[in-house]
């Protein structure tokens, strides 16, 4: 063996040590291992315990470089250079996966972690081929393990999915050597399945120790070793590994995933979830294989995580939370003590089906429509209550019969309708998990969605099942509606929503509800800030969102509501009244037109009306379109909504012309707890133009803190509530979601300090207590002078004569950014804008009321900002900005 070469990018040479004892058939060995202590004062304090990193394959320890730099406070990291690969000795014998094992476990006790006596902390870390054997030495040390970290890696090949294309090709006859020891073919196809590819200097690094064939023969061996085929050297001690993960119940585990691996899919990280469900997950979106590489916060997460989740953090003799725990925290409990809303009961009922439930039963409502779909030609579905009922029970009959049993994930593709009512209210009946995903994530959103989920069933008509099928979901496919046999056989379906709800219709016995701190769904924020994050939520939870909204809009068994925006058309049957969908596409708000809402307000006589703003803007632009009896239906609405997006005053009095006798109001929200805030028209026009959109005051039952900016723009920990402080929106509320699903790191962000939420919104309160939202956090312009944010400076411009919208975006390095703004006028060439206009642009802006109004670097003009597909109203203002510096810097102007 030798030792690293220096100059390696990232390495110190002082990590390096050289560790000899004699493997399991008692012949001594020499192996290369990274040591974060190596070299520290003798009378420096003993670690708290160890970090044991091993690698895969093709790597060695280089691959945790930046946990050995940083470990986590009061903690040493030892990553080892397995035998036959990196810097440690070339043996000449080929070292299957059980004696692998035998190797950690001599040199652990080489190092003096474990033998004899020795008790000594010990958290795993291991990547690739390195997770079943740290796996396989932690089932022999299990007493002594404080936590388990792995990534990208797996312990089984389910039997319904093929072996990793790429393994399958290089162990093809003749192929195997020449791309693995005779050549460096292996290692540089990881390396570039990265994501970014790291710099060439990286490479240099992963290369370093094998230079040639000699070097390269474990490489080999490890391709050779999996065990693709039953009867395998390995196959009996892998099988082993995952059959004993059980003994892990009571330890600590993160799983840290790329999922654009090639190689270790999502697959087999449900594996491993199912295996072990308390772990704690969180997928790098974007990552690859090499997610200790790719993943540029890994080794922070890692520290993070041992600093909170490990036995040592949580007290050596407290297993781990499961991951569906109840979390009460005091604040939440005094809120839900006063929200009217109790743990035990609610005037709606205890279960999210018991409206239909307690309207069915009821002989004077059985028959009423629960959902009614309105088509160009009026009505074209509806199902009473009564009937809803029943098909409720069946569907959830039927998919325990099936095998669908309590927390399986279940997703939905499902237009909005009797059909995807009754399916929802099934699922959530027969205690699985809802995967709600719609078209309004656009494909990419889609795929990343599902497969981010990980259903086990996905639910859908025809064209939902081929693109389930293309987006390689791994779920079981029930199709829903006419599907013909060659597309059934095609597209592998095995069960239809009619036969399922025949099987459960002949049920004597439905299966039993679940808990309120069950798992009910996972819906998926829009995408608009960067990938959707799923989010889930517990019964509990939207329990007390559906109470929420009743007590907050005087919801009452007389009210009947027009569903025009998407979460909202599954909510009716849970309150309890009848619900109705207009003829549009509720992915694409702007396709609402006035005559649709009023054909739907007449086909129920409906009370409520819920709309995004851009749903609410062409029922204006097409107000002539409307019958006199969708006119006269309008004009008996006591309650319109505009949410989803900032709503300006403006449009609320174009609608209420066409709404006379409903009372608008604009709920303050997202995906994670809505409704935070509410605020009604008039309110609105007494709190006029200010430094933002004012969104009203927070709803009962709901806390609203802020954590102020500082001058670079960094929320702090420090919370207020005091008038004209800018700082992000944190949120407590008993509807506020559970977590963010699979995404542990994005969560422990999110929920600090402890019982809060984050929302990634920033704003301020005034002195009348109303909170006013400025922007995101991901937006905001940090000058030389200090943070600006947008919104403020974009309301203002929006009044400018022509100016349809506009994006406030900061161009050059953070810090010392140049405020520039776009606007979206009609006709005008893309580019800088006419003097005219940006005259008026900065006239406006320089009215601000601020000590000192912000300094308008450009005004740069589109025809077409960018918006997210759900709402068609979230500006993209990243992407704007990078096309404001192109076009700044000389470059094509094309569009953002």
């Amino acid at each position: 063996m030798s030792l690293p070469p220096a100059g390696l990018s990232g390495l110190e040479a002082r990590w390096s040590r050289e560790v000899t004892a004699p493997d399991s058939t008692g012949v001594e060995r020499t192996w290369h291992v990274l040591d974060s202590h190596a070299g520290v004062p003798a009378d420096d304090p003993e670690p708290v315990g160890t970090l044991l990193c091993i690698h895969g394959n093709p790597s060695w320890s280089y691959l945790w470089r930046r946990i050995v730099a940083a470990p986590p406070a009061g903690w040493r990291v030892i990553a080892i250079d397995q035998l036959d690969m990196g810097f440690s000795e070339r043996t000449g014998t080929v070292r299957p996966l059980a004696q692998r094992i035998d190797d950690v476990d001599a040199l652990t006790d080489a190092l003096g972690l474990t033998g004899q006596g020795r008790d000594g902390r010990i958290i795993t870390v291991a990547h690739d081929w390195g997770g079943p054997i740290s796996l396989g030495w932690a089932l022999r040390h299990v007493d002594q393990l404080d936590g388990v970290v792995l990534a990208n890696t797996g312990v089984h090949q389910p039997a319904e999915a093929a072996a990793p294309t790429v393994i399958r090709a290089a162990r093809l006859p003749g192929v195997l050597p020449s791309v693995t020891s005779r050549s460096k073919t292996f290692i540089r196809a990881a390396l570039y399945m990265s994501r970014p590819v790291p710099p060439p200097e990286v490479r240099a690094g992963f290369y370093a120790p094998y230079p040639d064939t000699d070097r390269r023969h474990a490489i080999e061996n490890f391709v050779r070793d999996i065990p693709l085929e039953p009867d395998a050297v390995s196959a009996r001690p892998l099988d082993a590994i995952a059959e004993g993960l059980d003994e892990l119940a009571d330890v600590p585990v993160l799983l840290l995933w790329g999922p654009r691996d090639p190689v270790f899919s999502d697959l087999y990280l449900r594996d491993l979830i199912d295996r072990m469900p308390h772990a704690d997950v969180h997928r790098y979106e974007g990552s690859s294989h090499f997610v200790p590489e790719d993943a540029p916060t890994f080794a922070a997460d890692v520290a993070t995580w041992v600093a909170t989740r490990s036995r040592t953090a949580l007290g050596r003799d407290t297993p781990p939370l499961d991951r569906d725990d109840v979390r009460v925290f005091p604040e939440a409990e005094a809120l839900r003590s006063t929200s009217g809303t109790t743990e035990q009961d609610s005037f709606l009922g205890p279960h999210l089906w018991s409206g239909i439930a307690r309207r069915a039963a009821d002989p004077e409502t059985a028959a009423v429509a629960a959902v009614t779909q309105v088509g160009p030609d009026g009505i074209e579905a509806a199902i009473s209550f009564a009937d809803l009922d029943r098909r409720v029970e069946a569907v959830a009959a039927g998919l325990a019969i099936i095998g669908v049993q309590s927390g399986d994930r279940i997703a939905l593709l499902v237009p909005p309708g009797t059909d995807l009512t009754a399916v929802l209210y099934g699922v959530w009946r027969v205690g699985a998990v809802a995967v709600v995903v719609d078209a309004g994530l656009g494909v990419r959103g889609m795929r990343t969605a599902l497969r981010s989920a990980g259903p086990k069933y996905l639910i859908g008509g025809v064209k939902g099942l081929a693109a389930a099928r293309l987006m390689a979901t791994g779920a079981q496919l029930i199709s829903v509606g006419p599907i013909t046999s060659s597309a059934r056989r095609t597209l592998r379906v095995k069960w239809s929503l009619e036969r399922i709800e025949r099987l459960g219709a002949g049920s004597q016995l439905g299966p039993p509800p679940p808990r309120r701190a069950d798992p009910a769904a996972i819906a998926f924020t829009s995408g608009a800030t960067g990938p959707a994050k799923g989010v889930l939520y517990l019964h509990r939870q939207l329990l007390a969102q559906r109470d929420a909204l009743a007590a907050l809009y005087s919801i009452t068994s007389t009210d009947r509501l027009v569903a025009a925006f998407g979460p909202f058309a599954l909510f009716g049957a849970a309150l309890g009244i009848p619900a109705a969908v207009p003829d549009m596409d509720l992915t694409a708000p702007r396709t609402l037109t006035a005559k649709a809402l009023g054909d739907a307000a007449d086909a129920i006589e409906a009370t409520l009306v819920f709309a995004s703003p851009a749903a609410w803007m062409n029922v204006v632009a097409t107000a002539d379109s409307l019958t006199p009896a969708g006119a006269s239906a309008l004009a008996g609405v006591r309650l319109l909504l505009s949410t989803g997006a900032p709503v300006p005053a403006e449009l609320l009095h174009d609608v209420g012309a066409l709404l006379p006798a409903a009372q608008a109001h604009a709920p303050y929200g997202m995906t994670e707890v809505l409704p935070v805030a509410d605020i009604d028209l008039a309110e609105m026009d007494r709190a006029g133009v200010g430094n933002g959109t004012c969104v009203g005051r927070p709803v009962p039952g709901v806390l609203v803190q802020l954590a102020p900016l500082d001058p670079a723009g960094v929320p702090g920990l420090t919370l207020t509530t005091d008038a004209g402080v800018t700082g992000e929106v944190l949120v407590q509320a008993a509807h506020t979601k559970e977590r963010y699903d699979r995404l542990w790191v994005t969560e422990q962000a999110a929920s600090t300090p402890m019982g809060w939420h984050r929302t990634g919104d920033v704003g301020h309160f005034d002195d009348e207590g109303r909170l006013w939202i400025e922007g995101r956090l991901l937006h905001v312009i940090v000058t030389a002078d200090g943070p600006i944010t947008p919104v403020g400076i974009e309301r203002r411009v929006e009044s400018v004569a022509g100016v349809r919208r506009a994006a406030a975006v900061g161009v050059g390095p953070r810090g010392t950014a140049q405020v520039v703004v776009v606007v979206e006028v009609a006709g005008l060439k893309p580019g800088l804008a006419p003097a005219v206009l940006r005259e008026a642009v900065r006239a406006q802006v320089s009215a601000m009321p601020a000590a000192a109004p912000p300094e308008i670097a450009a005004v740069l003009a589109v025809r077409h900002l960018p918006v997210d597909i759900r709402h068609n109203s979230k500006i993209d203002r990243v992407a704007v900005g990078r096309w404001a510096q192109r076009v700044l810097d000389g470059g094509r102007v094309g569009k953002p």
